[in-house]
């Protein structure tokens, strides 16, 4: 893995190809929190876009004491709560089979790659559900794997909020998980 502060310093001494690094490495869990602050893929990618032109004009602000992914990351949730208090947003359904790009399965193992598909979009469908600031906690603790101490830079919440919202939260996908089952949609 490259260095994320030899990389933050060769752009910062011109070299602007080098921030592709950080395009590729957050673009897709920083479509992600957006999605979940705004509810729409396409606004979401606009607010990502916007978030690393905003992180790029402003890498010389960056302190190296927290991880590259902290900073930016809520610079995309700043950015997405600043666009939903000035714009109408549109909520459409976002299809995450689409967006998956892994194929690290091999041909002969389709039955468990076809489940592994039916797992996500059910639980897709049940975060779906969840108020925007729920799922989105959820995202960045379980799948981007964040520090409860990483979220609250990222959000502005406090320690104890993130704690109190994350069980609430977890505990609402059980109730809506349970549900679904009962009801057999999934």
């Amino acid at each position: 893995m490259i260095n994320e502060k030899l990389q933050i310093q060769r752009i910062l001494k011109g070299d602007t190809s080098a921030f592709g690094h950080f395009v590729d490495t957050y673009q897709d869990m920083a479509i992600t929190i957006a999605y979940r602050v705004c509810g729409n893929k396409q606004d979401a990618e606009d607010i990502v876009q916007n978030a690393f032109v905003k992180a790029f004009h402003n890498l010389h602000t960056f302190r190296s004491d927290s991880k590259f992914s902290t900073w930016f990351y809520r610079i995309v949730y700043n950015t997405a709560i600043s666009e939903i208090k000035g714009t109408n947003f549109n909520t459409e359904f976002v299809d995450y089979m689409q967006m998956e790009t892994d194929n690290s399965y091999s041909d002969w193992d389709t039955i468990e790659q076809i489940e592994e598909k039916e797992r996500k979009a059910s639980l897709s469908k049940a975060m779906d559900t969840l108020p925007n600031d729920e799922s989105l906690l959820l995202t960045l603790y379980y799948l981007d794997e964040n520090s409860v101490k990483d979220i609250v830079k990222i959000t502005g919440l406090t320690e104890a909020n993130v704690k109190v919202k994350l069980h609430r939260a977890r505990k609402r996908l059980g109730e809506t998980i349970n549900q679904m089952v009962r009801q057999g949609e999934i």
